[in-house]
């Protein structure tokens, strides 16, 4: 393929580099006349193990130049990779300058040519600057129409610094987000040479993935940070722990609790979480992530609770009252913290749980549902239709399998608010809202 790449610093220039490895014909663009001087001498613009390299081949083979002219690389190639920088303004917003001027600068050459061309955004960039700061430069700039006259979309990249041919060559994922059927299939075939998982969505998800992954990254560093702050502390070997702790791929390392739903609850969690937060500050330890793990919870509670209020209907329906289906354990469960405020804000609430029954219930777990809602008794119902009978407004508060088909069964003048994401929630688009979906 014949490929342009807007950008020749850390990922363009990796970009330009392993792209050519493969056999297209790439051409790189950057105003800084240093880089491109480099590049067309066979160097690399940047330090990276491997790169002078690869780059050094492509040039000699003739599948890599670059140029200062945005015209010629455009009109002499069928695919542009914006690989420009996107530096944080003071405010912590992104700058967007870069990106705008690249795209002056390409949409100018579409105007002048005939055929079909995709513009590919690269850089890191926060969910809405495509469709909102890209396209409309791009539409200002060719006269012509995104989608019709030329194709756009989101690829971003994985690439650590220091190890970036590695990354690029064996990628964990391969994103892909597209308007339109062509774009994608020509991001597909420039990328056939990588095996690897290729994820095809859309341009939003494409452009958050990419926040996710790092500001993840950023998380669990700062995490184990905290645990070492904690650790030294108590004169603990960190590193033995977290060594521990890295070898639970069943639940520490792994996707099983990253599904956007509603808050943590149970005997274990929140109360391991008090703890050991408290721990740190009679050493006199400020861990903030950590510190704020609870608030972050309680938020979350309080978002559930006003998804309800807002909807002006006063008789209520919550299926699920226990923390998580397939168990009775209602200790700081959030959903009884919803039950017990709707409640005390006089709104008529029925529960439904085919797993609790106040006669089955002992010890701890009954005295704290009894502290909550002492009269809980008369708000309990038998069966799934007698909660979807009474309520205007139907919570969904954990995943039992019995929940996943009320989308047959609510009728059209009911609101039904998902904490959990029932699996066929589609079909009740009308009055349908998830938390966080």
């Amino acid at each position: 393929m014949r490929v342009s790449v807007f950008g020749l610093g850390y990922v363009g220039a990796v970009t330009s580099g392993c792209f050519s490895s493969f056999g297209h014909s790439v051409v790189g663009v950057d105003p800084a006349e240093a880089k491109v001087s480099l590049i067309n001498q066979g160097k690399s613009p940047v330090i990276e193990k491997g790169l002078g390299e690869t780059i050094s081949d492509a040039v000699a083979n003739g599948r890599l130049r670059a140029t200062r002219e945005a015209r010629d690389a455009v009109l002499s190639t069928d695919l542009s990779l914006i690989c420009v920088g996107t530096p944080s303004r003071r405010n912590g917003d992104l700058d967007t300058s870069a990106l705008k001027l690249v795209c002056a600068e390409i949409g100018a050459a579409l105007s002048e040519k005939p055929s079909r061309h995709s513009v590919i955004v690269r850089s890191t960039v926060l969910p809405g600057t495509i469709r909102n700061v890209i396209i409309p430069e791009l539409e200002k700039a060719s006269g012509k129409k995104a989608g019709l006259d030329f194709g756009v979309g989101s690829n971003p990249e994985f690439l650590r610094e220091g190890t970036a041919l590695e990354d690029f060559f064996s990628p964990p994922k391969t994103v892909i987000g597209a308007e339109d059927d062509r774009t994608a299939s020509e991001l597909e075939g420039l990328y056939s040479a990588i095996k690897a998982p290729l994820v095809r969505t859309s341009i939003e998800v494409a452009e958050m993935i990419k926040y996710s992954d790092n500001v993840w990254h950023a998380v669990k560093v700062a995490f184990a940070n905290e645990i070492g702050v904690i650790c030294k502390g108590l004169s603990i070997d960190s590193h033995e722990v977290m060594e521990v702790f890295c070898k639970d791929t069943k639940l520490n390392l792994s996707s099983y609790y990253l599904k956007p739903g509603f808050s943590f609850g149970g005997s274990c969690l929140p109360k391991d979480v008090r703890a050991l937060v408290h721990k740190a500050r009679s050493l006199d330890l400020d861990l903030p992530l950590l510190a704020s793990v609870l608030p972050s919870n309680e938020r979350h509670t309080n978002r559930g609770l006003e998804m309800i209020t807002q909807l002006g209907k006063r008789r209520v329906s919550i299926l699920g009252m226990s923390f998580k289906a397939g168990t009775d354990d209602l200790r700081e469960s959030p959903i009884l913290e919803i039950v017990e405020r709707l409640i005390g804000k006089g709104y008529d609430v029925r529960i439904f749980d085919r797993n609790i029954s106040l006669s089955k219930l002992v010890g701890a777990n009954k005295d704290y549902l009894l502290r909550m809602i002492p009269h809980v008794s008369s708000l309990l119902v038998e069966s799934l239709d007698d909660a979807l009978s009474h309520a205007e407004i139907v919570v969904v508060g954990n995943g039992d399998s019995e929940f996943r088909t009320i989308g047959d069964r609510v009728r059209s003048d009911q609101f039904v608010v998902d904490l959990v994401r029932i699996r066929d929630h589609s079909r009740l688009k009308e009055n349908y809202n998830g938390i966080s979906w």
